[in-house]
C-alpha cells in the first residue's frame, strides 16, 4: 500500500517539485525588500548548492517578534509555525540527553525561525496574501524597535 502511494508521488516528482520550486522562489523574491531592510533575514542557498524547495522559513529578531508575528498571521487565517525545539529543551532530550557547553546559537536561532506555509498545489495569489501580511506587520512595527537592532547585527 505504501508503495502504491509512494509511486504515485514519483510518477509527479518533476511536476511537485517544479510546483515547490516556483513557491519558494515567489516568497524569496517578493520578501526580499524585506531582508534589504534590515528586518527579516531569508534562507541562504550556497551557489554551490541546489535545493528542492522543502520549506520556506524566515528568521525575524526574536522570540517576541516571532510570537507576535504569528500571532498577526494567525489573526488573518495563515499557519505559519515556529520551526525547530532545541533537542537539549526538547522533552526527551531533557530526560535523557545533556547539553554539554555554551548554548550560544541553538536556542537564541531557533526562537527566531519561522516556517511560512509550503505545499504542492500552494496558489501563487496564496503567496502574495502571506507575504502582503508580513509587509503589513513590519509597517505596523514601532519605528524605534525596528532601529534600535537590525537583523544585519544579529547575524
Amino acid at each position: 500500500m505504501n508503495a502504491a502511494f509512494l509511486w504515485g508521488q514519483l510518477e509527479k516528482a518533476d511536476e511537485i517539485n517544479t510546483n515547490r520550486l516556483s513557491s519558494w522562489n515567489h516568497y524569496y523574491n517578493t520578501l526580499n525588500v524585506l531582508e534589504d531592510d534590515g528586518l527579516i533575514k531569508l534562507p541562504q542557498i550556497p551557489k554551490a548548492c541546489q535545493h528542492n524547495a522543502h520549506m520556506f522559513y524566515i528568521k525575524v529578531k526574536n522570540l517576541e517578534e516571532r510570537t507576535a508575528l504569528l500571532d498577526h498571521l494567525k489573526h488573518n487565517n495563515v499557519l505559519a509555525v515556529f520551526h525547530y525545539v532545541p533537542l537539549h529543551s526538547a522533552p526527551a532530550g531533557l530526560k535523557f540527553g545533556q547539553f554539554a557547553g555554551k548554548d550560544q546559537f541553538t536556542t537564541s536561532e531557533s526562537e527566531r525561525l519561522i516556517r511560512l506555509p509550503m505545499y504542492y498545489g500552494l496558489k501563487k495569489e496564496t503567496i502574495s496574501r502571506i507575504c502582503t501580511l508580513l509587509h503589513e506587520f513590519y509597517k505596523k512595527q514601532p519605528l524605534p524597535n525596528l532601529l534600535s537592532s537590525s537583523l544585519r547585527d544579529l547575524d
